[in-house]
């Protein structure tokens, strides 16, 4: 219950980061605002690793740049997952897109979890 607690207040202090960042930072220096969901990614995966690294994920033995490049990799491919489901439940159902959204955010969330916590923090193979 503490890892997913922590999960939780990282993954929501990291969102604050990539949306104070887009849009209060790159889109009025002029960025367009694509290129600016990039930027503020970037920026907000260091928060989420630094603090699920130093929260979340605690009793990790795995050096800090073996866990970035993975959790790192874990990060974009949530990210596409998200897109794909999300464009998928817009298309072959009804549902309100709140609602999709909302399964989506749930669905993502427990297999970045998942996979952050079996992988990405897992201690370092001996090869």
């Amino acid at each position: 219950m503490k890892q997913l607690f922590w999960f939780g207040v990282v993954g929501v202090t990291a969102m604050l980061v990539h949306l104070g960042t887009v849009s209060l930072m790159f889109v009025p220096w002029g960025i367009h605002p694509l290129a600016a969901n990039v930027l503020g990614f970037l920026i907000a995966f260091q928060v989420s690793h630094a603090g699920h690294r130093a929260f979340t994920f605690t009793t990790s033995t795995a050096s800090v740049s073996h866990t970035r490049l993975r959790f790192f990799a874990v990060s974009v491919g949530s990210f596409l997952v998200n897109e794909a489901l999300f464009a998928a439940l817009l298309h072959f159902t009804t549902l309100n897109y709140r609602v999709a959204l909302a399964i989506v955010l749930v669905v993502v969330a427990a297999l970045t979890f998942f996979l952050a916590r079996n992988w990405a923090f897992a201690a370092q193979d001996a090869s």
